[in-house]
């Protein structure tokens, strides 16, 4: 699915520090061919950032700008951020402070 199109389906802005991401699908294989249950399957921990917040404030008032951008593969803690569902989709809001790193190609 083309960005324009999941920003366009999606109608949630993140607040402040906060980012909108969705989990990498996880390989379904092992290498040797082997199917694996969803229950043996670990968590994700990379994401696609869908949608950003506006950045905290600092004591001035100034605006920190988040370090990612929407498109942006990103590595984040495992177990981090708040799970929800838009459009039988599954995302999940993390803070900037979660997101690990980013993914360069």
């Amino acid at each position: 699915m083309a960005q324009a199109s999941i920003q366009e389906k999606i109608q949630l802005r993140p607040l402040k520090d906060r980012v909108l991401v969705r989990r990498l699908k996880a390989e379904e294989k092992l290498k040797g061919g082997i199917l694996l249950p969803d229950t043996a399957k670990k968590k994700q921990e990379q994401a696609e950032v869908i949608a950003i917040g506006t950045g905290k404030k600092d004591t001035s008032g100034n605006t920190i700008p988040l370090p990612v951008k929407v498109g942006d593969i990103i590595l984040m803690d495992k177990y981090s951020g708040q799970e929800i569902q838009l459009d039988d989709e599954e995302y999940i809001i993390v803070r900037a402070d979660d997101i690990v790193a980013i993914v360069e190609k």
